[in-house]
């Protein structure tokens, strides 16, 4: 499965930045050793739902060491019997940008 999600403290530092706690939460995700990207708006975890939802559920405990409520937006693509989808959605998708271009 691939799972992309962002998760954020609720309440900012006084500079109104979330991304120290947001860098927590991404330390965990990377320390899983789960195949993953960070962009912008969201990181992306692959893996079996069990180990995937345990990272998730660990990055949210992280930024809740931090503060008192905690926000996640999830999106799952549950796809059995398929690995290496991280980078091979990306791939078909550039080769029909090549194909149709």
């Amino acid at each position: 499965m691939l799972a992309a999600f962002s998760i954020s403290p609720v309440s900012a530092d006084e500079s109104g930045s979330v991304a120290a706690a947001v860098a927590e939460a991404v330390r965990v995700v990377r320390a899983s050793g789960l195949p993953c990207e960070t962009t912008s708006m969201f990181t992306t975890v692959e893996g079996e739902w069990d180990e995937v939802m345990a990272v998730v559920k660990a990055a949210v405990d992280a930024v809740a060491a931090v503060s008192s409520r905690v926000s996640l937006v999830l999106k799952a693509d549950i796809r059995p019997g398929f690995t290496g989808q991280l980078t091979a959605k990306v791939e078909r998708l550039e080769a029909h940008l090549r194909d149709d271009g």
